[in-house]
């Protein structure tokens, strides 16, 4: 995540909400998405833990219309403001970690381990949702400010 950190505060102020960063996103806009998988995971979490199961990759989506649930999550937060979605991704990215933690190992790494998890483990879901998703839009991000100047 430091990457995804120091990749955002190279874009100046004034350049974070400019379309672009990701075809018609901004760099706020990634954030906004990043988060937004954040939440996925975490609401997975919870109703797991309960011994529950959440509609993956989101209730009304399936694996096939991950493209309908990002723009979904796009136009959501689209008018957000930077302030409040960089908080909501630094909330988001420590509760992920806390979540993580609260797993044994066996528990984060084991297969079929929880009834959410279906045939993949906890882990599988937590790295795509963060570290897979962070380093795709450090790379954005990074691309972006090059073509910024």
């Amino acid at each position: 995540m430091d990457n995804l950190v120091e990749a955002l505060e190279a874009i100046p102020t004034s350049h974070r909400t400019v379309p672009g960063a990701c075809d018609e996103w901004s760099v706020k806009d990634l954030l906004a998405h990043l988060d937004g998988w954040h939440r996925m995971l975490l609401r997975r979490h919870t109703a797991g833990r309960g011994g529950g199961r959440s509609e993956l990759p989101a209730p009304g989506y399936t694996w096939a219309q991950t493209p309908d649930l990002n723009h979904a999550l796009w136009e959501q937060h689209r008018h957000d403001g930077w302030d409040e979605i960089s908080a909501r991704f630094g909330s988001s990215a420590a509760d992920v970690r806390s979540a993580i933690e609260s797993y044994s190992d066996e528990e984060l790494f084991a297969k079929k381990q929880f009834a959410w998890t279906g045939s993949t483990s906890v882990w599988s879901y937590a790295v795509s949702a963060t570290s897979s998703h962070h380093a795709w839009a450090s790379k954005l991000v990074r691309a972006f400010a090059k073509s910024i100047g």
